[in-house]
């Protein structure tokens, strides 16, 4: 969230503020929160140090970071705490079946956000993090929940634009589109180095009884050592199992 200099309600100054900082960040100025939210440096201050009062930021030296408090609200969301939970022996079994590293994400508005990440020993830097965003229509988890979703939430996506993150990034709406169809058709989603060189991914989504998707469930790993047809077999095989599990819930 953006807000332009000195506009937007109270509620979505906080918001912008909390969501200036990216999984890469561990402390942030005011200057830099600033240019990021678009907001005056005076109100980033005020507004900085209502949310150091109540535990939501921390002061460390001359900036701050998120609070503990976030942490504990995280947790108590249900539908999210639920789902970890209930996928954690999955993603489990699919680390031991196949090697790589297991992700479980769920769609917010045009990203996905990775709840939950297991990784493998020996395995590629990954551009996600526990609590991180990435382009849906970059990543194989955001593919897999588009494809499984109603018709509007993939129009949002491509009304805003595809971002590039690599050179094998899609980033024309009509090549997603059909790539989605074939999604549809096999239950599984694929990233060739769309999000990272070197790095593939095969993701299948986790389905509700009207076989909409409310997130996914991947396995992702270096492009030389990856077989993709082991992994995608262990990987549709885990979304089917978690889906019996938490999509009656859902």
């Amino acid at each position: 969230m953006h807000p332009r200099s000195g506009e937007g309600t109270l509620p979505e100054r906080i918001a912008a503020i909390l969501s200036a900082f990216t999984p890469g960040d561990n402390l942030l100025g005011v200057t830099e929160i600033a240019r990021r939210t678009n907001l005056p440096p005076s109100t980033v201050h005020r507004l900085a140090a209502d949310l150091v009062s109540c535990g939501l930021l921390e002061r460390h030296g001359t900036g701050v970071r998120l609070g503990l408090r976030l942490f504990e609200l995280g947790q108590r969301v249900p539908r999210r705490r639920v789902l970890r939970e209930a996928a954690l022996p999955y993603m489990a079994d699919l680390r031991e079946a196949t090697g790589h590293t297991v992700h479980l994400a769920v769609l917010e508005g045009r990203e996905v956000v990775y709840l939950e990440i297991l990784e493998a020993p020996g395995g590629p830097n990954l551009p996600s993090a526990v609590g991180g965003r990435l382009p849906a229509a970059a990543t194989g988890v955001g593919k897999a929940i588009l494809a499984f979703s109603p018709a509007d939430v993939l129009d949002t996506v491509l009304a805003a634009g595809l971002p590039r993150l690599t050179a094998h990034t899609l980033t024309m709406p009509g090549l997603l589109s059909r790539q989605l169809e074939t999604v549809r058709d096999h239950g599984v989603a694929y990233d060739r180095e769309e999000s990272r060189i070197g790095v593939l991914c095969a993701a299948a989504p986790i389905l509700n009884e009207d076989s909409i998707a409310i997130a996914a469930i991947s396995a992702s790993g270096w492009s030389t050592r990856m077989r993709l047809d082991h992994v995608t077999s262990a990987v549709r095989t885990a979304a089917l199992g978690l889906s019996r599990v938490v999509g009656r819930a859902a």
